[in-house]
């Protein structure tokens, strides 16, 4: 189909710029959005994974400079903190240092680092302190995922009670063996207050999942996401990448061997509306609301 501008809600970098790089600057931010726009994603929210304190603080400050430099506000409209508030048990490529639990002290500290340029965080649903980290958010104009965690029905249910909105890349950043019956994939799937962001490159879920997830979510309800990295745009071979020693195969597939897990992707969201229309499972109406509707729609609710 003809591309209408992708929304991308989860992006750590492109071709050879992290956006979690503690040496970051303002041309490579700006080098990696003009790429990212002439590829097709016209918004995006730049993501900030699980780290320290300082690097949230310079590298917003970073981010921020360069997008009011390039008169980026529209297509970068804030940030997406995937951390620190994840569970260790769900932890994916994340460096488990770093966690935190979700208190209104610690949502105010992350407020005022990045001067209060967060749109959306991801957090565990498992946290003790889940509910006043929601509230927190919410109060602070933040959108609140859940995720990277092992979540169960009723937890991730009392996530959507005090206000989370969305699940982060549903079917990932979980252990490879999880319980059958109760596990967080099934608990997501399960609440329907929550939206579905999923990473349809061709590699985070297979294609019967995403059947499953669309005809259980509805497209109405489900985000696709690109999870690109810097790796994105890279020759195939050993990459290190979000502190991880990586392997880029020729597929496109970034994988660590050693913790037997993907660590981000390596595509852009033209690339995952690609497969994910080759797949035959959506109509072109409904390929737009997945691929921009849904996430503007959500940017533009009030948290």
């Amino acid at each position: 189909m003809k591309n209408p501008g992708w929304v991308d809600l989860q992006v750590n970098g492109h071709h050879g710029v992290d956006f979690n790089s503690p040496e970051l600057t303002e041309d490579q931010f700006l080098r990696a959005a003009e790429e990212l726009l002439e590829a097709g994603t016209a918004v995006f929210l730049p993501t900030l994974i699980t780290g320290p304190m300082e690097l949230y603080r310079r590298n917003s400050q970073v981010i921020r400079r360069a997008v009011e430099r390039g008169g980026l506000q529209k297509a970068v409209p804030g940030l997406h903190l995937e951390g620190p508030f994840l569970s260790g048990r769900g932890i994916g490529s994340h460096n488990p240092q770093w966690l935190q639990l979700p208190t209104r002290d610690s949502l105010c500290a992350l407020h005022e680092a990045t001067g209060g340029f967060i749109r959306l965080l991801t957090m565990s649903a498992e946290s003790p302190s889940l509910a006043e980290g929601i509230h927190a958010a919410r109060e602070l104009g933040i959108h609140v995922s859940v995720g990277h965690h092992m979540a169960g029905y009723a937890q991730v249910r009392a996530a959507a009670d005090a206000g989370a909105k969305a699940l982060t890349h549903l079917g990932n950043a979980c252990p490879n063996l999880v319980g059958r019956h109760e596990n967080p994939l099934l608990a997501g799937l399960a609440e329907d207050r929550l939206t579905a962001m999923v990473i349809s490159d061709g590699h985070h879920l297979p294609p019967e999942l995403l059947r499953i997830i669309l005809k259980v979510k509805g497209p109405r309800k489900v985000i696709v996401t690109s999870d690109a990295s810097d790796a994105t745009g890279m020759p195939p071979g050993p990459i290190r990448i979000l502190g991880n020693d990586a392997i880029l195969e020729p597929s496109g597939r970034l994988y660590n061997p050693e913790k037997q897990c993907l660590v981000a992707a390596a595509c852009t969201m033209q690339r995952c509306m690609d497969f994910l229309e080759s797949l035959n499972l959506l109509t072109e109406e409904e390929l737009l609301w997945v691929g921009r509707e849904n996430a503007l729609r959500l940017l533009e609710e009030k948290p």
